[in-house]
């Protein structure tokens, strides 16, 4: 039963179309996916329905199929992602080679969506205040092969005083009330108030505050939430506008949505198939050039390029860093990360040990092919018995990488009879 204060208001805000919402919202949910550039061409696949008109990656699926359990997930193939959340970084429009900062970006719908559209070029910071949702972030980064992705566990207000004026886009998915989750979430039915909408609407000025802060003059910001509560929305972009002069709404074109300003939009869920979404598009015109100094490179080990050799693997522009025990490969431009809480500075190489380098779980699902692999189709039973960490048989002799489809999904050790199995312990089933 939904609070009887937002039907109140919902009836006043949308008029004669309130019906329509009800109605809305006793029909199935509409679920889809997104599929992962990064990981080469769109697999047929028989659960996949039409494609979600403002994303050419994303596509409807039968609720029934529970892709969530398909080996092709844990490749990282495609990301399960509700159809109307996509619109925000349709409306960024990131472009290979700049500089995106995903402020509030756990768990990493918006992040690996951006990361899709950059393609491997250019630098993608994914912030998350929350250390538990971070560490569900840094997950999702690994799962769908990101290399270019640096994933932060700060205060956005830290954040901007570290790096003022370095980002060429802002992307503001902002905590907000959930309304637009009634129908997903219990929990955000029996949380919603008028007090929570408020108390909402002051956080999101504190972080679009941060986020005017890291853009650079020219750049974009899109600020959106997933609720319908004008506090949080129109009246939230408005505030934002007078307290900040060196910023204007930008027109853009989306035509899917309904408009209620100059670069403004409403996902309605009784207009389409999605639970809703609010998207504004923000430019800042004015401002001060900054430089932020960047993170010295590194020398990888020995150990790593005798691995690399072995399995003839290729890196992308970069730099090297040590990470506690382990190494990682980050974008050219990475910032300075000193004094900056940091969950993964870019793409985990693995660790060196002694006269020997274990490469990492991400550098598999980063990997399109190497010198020794090993396939496991995707319907056939060897594939469940190495996700439940069994060995697998194979005559390869030492590190493999095991892939189902095509896909990388993890590492093997081959002794020339079996596989060793190094699918992580937290991901196995």
């Amino acid at each position: 039963m939904l609070p009887e204060q937002f039907l109140n208001r919902m009836k006043n805000q949308l008029g004669e179309e309130y019906p329509q919402y009800l109605e809305s919202l006793e029909r199935p949910r509409a679920v889809a996916l997104r599929w992962n550039p990064l990981k080469g061409d769109k697999p047929d696949l028989p659960f996949v329905g039409e494609q979600v008109p403002w994303e050419p990656m994303g596509y409807y699926y039968d609720p029934e199929s529970r892709p969530g359990l398909h080996p092709y997930h844990e490749s990282g193939v495609y990301y399960l992602q509700e159809a109307s959340a996509m619109s925000a970084v349709v409306l960024l429009d990131p472009q290979p080679g700049e500089k995106i900062c995903d402020l509030c970006a756990a768990p990493g719908g918006k992040s690996t969506q951006i990361a899709g559209r950059l393609m491997g070029e250019g630098l993608l910071v994914c912030n998350e205040i929350h250390p538990a949702r971070a560490k569900i972030l840094s997950r999702n980064i690994e799962r769908m092969g990101v290399a270019n992705a640096l994933v932060l566990n700060e205060n956005p207000q830290r954040l901007a005083e570290k790096y003022p004026g370095f980002f060429d886009r802002v992307l503001v998915d902002a905590p907000c009330s959930g309304e637009g989750m009634f129908r997903k979430e219990e929990a955000a039915v029996t949380d919603w108030s008028q007090e929570t909408v408020e108390m909402c609407a002051r956080r999101q000025q504190e972080i679009l505050r941060s986020a005017a802060m890291l853009l650079r003059p020219g750049g974009r910001l899109v600020y959106s939430t997933c609720t319908f509560a004008p506090e949080e929305n129109e009246e939230t972009v408005a505030a934002f506008l007078e307290e900040h002069p060196e910023f204007c709404r930008e027109d853009v074109a989306a035509p899917w949505f309904t408009p209620v300003d100059t670069g403004a939009f409403r996902l309605w869920p009784h207009k389409l198939l999605g639970e809703g979404h609010f998207v504004a598009v923000l430019r800042k015109t004015d401002g001060e050039e900054t430089e932020v100094s960047l993170e010295p490179g590194k020398k990888l080990p020995k150990e790593w390029e005798t691995f690399a050799k072995d399995m003839e693997i290729s890196l992308p522009a970069g730099k090297a860093v040590a990470f506690g025990r382990s190494w990682y490969w980050a974008p050219a431009e990475l910032p300075d990360l000193r004094g900056v809480r940091v969950l993964r500075p870019g793409l985990e190489l693995g660790e060196e040990k002694k006269n020997r380098f274990e490469p990492a779980h991400a550098l598999a699902l980063w990997l399109p092919t190497a010198s020794r692999t090993e396939a496991l189709p995707a319907n056939g039973a060897a594939i469940g018995a190495y996700m439940r960490g069994e060995l697998v048989e194979s005559t390869r002799r030492g590190w493999t990488l095991v892939q189902t489809d095509g896909y990388a999904i993890g590492w093997g050790k081959g002794d020339g009879k079996v596989l060793k199995n190094h699918y992580p312990k937290g991901l196995r089933r």
